[in-house]
Parts: C-alpha cells; sequence; structure tokens
C-alpha cells in the first residue's frame, strides 16, 4: 500500500530536457539523475517518445525528470514526436536545452528559447560535450540576440564536469511555495471535518483515492480533525455526533445529491474535486463555464477529460455517470468524447463544452495550461465536482465556503 507521505507525481516539480537530436540529451539526464534512465547511443534519434521517471534529486527533492526527442526530428514520425514534444512543454516547471557545444546554437533551440520564454518557463541553456571544447561557462552574461547569456552553463555528461553546477542552477529555480493549500486555509485547529468516501469498483483495493488523501493530511496538518464515513454511514454518524457537529463535510461527488439531502443546511458541503478545482487553478473558470449547460443544444459534442488512465468499469463517472447526469438535466441529445492521460486536443473548437476532472494527477501547470486553451478558444470549461453540483441543484452550497470566488 502507497505510503501518504509519498509525494504524487502531481506535486513534484516537473524538469524537462529538451533539445535536438545529438545533442546528449539523453547523456546529461542520466548525469544529472545518477542513473541510466535514457538510452545513450550516438545515433540520431535515439530517444524516439518521452521518457518519464518520479525520483528524487538533491537538492531539488522529489521531481519528475522528462528526457523527449529531438526537436528537430524530421518525416511523418518526427512531427508527431515535435508535436509530442510540444505538449511536454505545457507541464514543464523548469526547462533544460541542451545544446552540442560543438555546433553551438541553432535556429532549433532558439525556437525551443521562443517557446520558453512565450509559456514563461523557466530554463537553462547548456552545452554539453565541453570536453570537446574546452569552452567553459560566459564569465560576464549578457543578451545575445534576445537570448539571456547569463542561463548559460557549460558541462561535459562524459566527464561530469558542471553536473553539480546545473543540479544547482536548476535547483535555484524552482517554483516558490505560494502558499496554495486543499482546505487548511478554510478550516481552522480544532475543528471536525466530515468526508464521505463511497467505495465503488473504481477504488483502488486497500487505498483511498489520491484526493481523499491529499484532503486528509491537510486536515491534519491544520490541527483539525478528520472523520471519514462510507455514504451508506453518513447519516447514522450525524446522529452519533450529535451536537458535536462537524465544520464542514467532503464528499466524493458522486453522491452529491445524497448527501446534500442527508447533511443539515446550516453545515457547510462541498466536494473533493471541487476542493481539487481550486487548488489546481481550474475553479474559478470551471464556475464561470457553468453557464454553458443551459445553453447545449441536440448535436452539440462534449469533451469529458481525465488526467489519469485507468480501466474504465460499469458506470464510470467520466464515460457512464456524467454523460448519463447531463442528458438527464438538459434532456438533449449529446454527443460524448473522453480522453485521459496527457492526451488533450489542441484544438478544442468542435466542442461545446469541456468538463475536466479535479486534475488530481496533473501539476498545476498542465491544468492552468488547459483552462487557457479553453478560454482562448472561447470554449467553456468547467469540472467533475461543479457540473455535478450543478445538475443536482447544489451548486451555490458547494462553493458557499469559497465567498471570494470572482466568476462573474
Amino acid at each position: 500500500m502507497a505510503g501518504m507521505n509519498d509525494t504524487p507525481g502531481g506535486e513534484r516539480i516537473h524538469i524537462g530536457f529538451f533539445g535536438r537530436r545529438n545533442a546528449g540529451k539523453s547523456s546529461v539526464v542520466n548525469a544529472v539523475t545518477g542513473q541510466e534512465l535514457a538510452v545513450v547511443s550516438d545515433v540520431r534519434g535515439t530517444t524516439t517518445d518521452p521518457v518519464t521517471k518520479s525520483m528524487e534529486i538533491l537538492p531539488l527533492g522529489p521531481v519528475v525528470v522528462i528526457d523527449t526527442p529531438g526537436f528537430d526530428d524530421e518525416g511523418g514520425l518526427g512531427e508527431l514526436r515535435v508535436r509530442e514534444t510540444r505538449q511536454i512543454l505545457n507541464k514543464t516547471d523548469i526547462a533544460v536545452l541542451v545544446i552540442d557545444a560543438s555546433e553551438g546554437m541553432s535556429e532549433c533551440d532558439k525556437e525551443l528559447i521562443t517557446l520558453f520564454n512565450d509559456k514563461n518557463i523557466p530554463y537553462i541553456s547548456v552545452y554539453n560535450k565541453a570536453d570537446l571544447t574546452g569552452a567553459g561557462p560566459v564569465p560576464d552574461g549578457g543578451n545575445a540576440g534576445g537570448h539571456d547569456t547569463k542561463k548559460d552553463l557549460y558541462v561535459s555528461a562524459l566527464t561530469g564536469e558542471g553536473i553539480d553546477a546545473l543540479k544547482e542552477r536548476i535547483a535555484s529555480l524552482r517554483p516558490a511555495d505560494d502558499g496554495r493549500r486543499l482546505i487548511a486555509d478554510k478550516i481552522s485547529s480544532g475543528d471536525l471535518i466530515l468526508l464521505v468516501v463511497p467505495i465503488d469498483k473504481a477504488a483502488p483495493k486497500g487505498r483511498l483515492i489520491l484526493p481523499q488523501q491529499q484532503t486528509i493530511r491537510d486536515i491534519l496538518d491544520s490541527g483539525a480533525a478528520a472523520l471519514t464515513v462510507r455514504d451508506s454511514e453518513l447519516a447514522e454518524t450525524l446522529e452519533r455526533l450529535g451536537q458535536c457537529r462537524p465544520s464542514l463535510v467532503i464528499t466524493d461527488s458522486q453522491v452529491f445529491g445524497k448527501v446534500d439531502s442527508i447533511v443539515p443546511k446550516e453545515i457547510p458541503l462541498t466536494s473533493f474535486s471541487i476542493l481539487m478545482a481550486r487548488y489546481k487553478g481550474l475553479l474559478e473558470n470551471a464556475v464561470r463555464g457553468i453557464a454553458a449547460i443551459d445553453e447545449l443544444k441536440d448535436g452539440d459534442t462534449v469533451l469529458i477529460a481525465e488526467g489519469c488512465t485507468h480501466h474504465r468499469q460499469c458506470g464510470d463517472i467520466g464515460s457512464v455517470k456524467i454523460p448519463k447526469w447531463l442528458s438527464e438535466y438538459t434532456g438533449k441529445d449529446l454527443v460524448y468524447r473522453t480522453v485521459s492521460g496527457t492526451e488533450f486536443p489542441e484544438d478544442l473548437s468542435p466542442y461545446a463544452l469541456v468538463i475536466h476532472c479535479g486534475g488530481c494527477m496533473l501539476n498545476e501547470r498542465e491544468v492552468r495550461y488547459r483552462s487557457k486553451c479553453a478560454a482562448d478558444q472561447g470554449v467553456p470549461i468547467t469540472n467533475y465536482g461543479t457540473m455535478i453540483a450543478f445538475v443536482h441543484g447544489i451548486l451555490d452550497r458547494s462553493l458557499e465556503i469559497f465567498p471570494e470566488l470572482n466568476c462573474k
């Protein structure tokens, strides 16, 4: 059973290594990680798909390292690989541009720097194979052709020269803690928080799902108490608690309607999915986008996007329950498309609405990117918990603890 102290992938700093074929990206990745993470070869284009590894790197701590295919790949398959590399940028917190020191910076490298700047990704330009050139760091830094040479670093993956300095430079770019919390900022020490967790076929055997684990940890860190029950025992538990009523009830969205009918109206109620959407930066757009549900017409296509991949079972929330609830609420003949994992369309124009999961398996940068894609293309986006609360007529109640929301 996974420990609750294990850092989820969505909470780790994502470090992407980019560059041309045969610049030595994989060699630099292996040198930085101290592992044979990526296959190394003199053959151009050895890395044909992104290689991803969750690990600990000092002094950074928990990270996800991503080795990408060459950005100058050619042919039909090459175009697909370049497209996939562009998608990796959407979840990259820190970019490492690996340049062949013997060849210098190319137009391809400059294009990548432009992309880093456009996406506001902090980056380092690493000139690999310094052992072949005798090159060293630019002494004074400066700005050449729009490229900040203060970001340059010369290394040799072969000899290890400059690798420790590279690790330190990467660590210096680590995003500052912005104080985001799942729920701790909405509760006080000594509060009793009641969590409603239905146990269904999709639940991992012997474990709670990630948003439930993270919420429990955040409650405990704040000095409050977390009491967890199944929806089948909720009414009995509230009765036994008597006057010791919980300060807040947090439920799995799938039983939102049932829980709302049981929990007294004076007790605040929300869902794990709504909390996760706020934590990942999606909630404001999700609440704003909910109005599109009442505008849906027969034949409209709705995109249902999940950040994780799992074996879909009978009663799956994304492919079964949400389409059922939405069709019942609207009374419209809608078309549904589901995507999962890293799959997310660049072109959202075919869709009248995007319904996204809470995003617990994605990092904040990728969730915000997807939300921005929808906003830029004029396609409304909402999320599972917000949509489920809306169609059950309890959206206002589920958002009462967030008076600061500015969704007009």
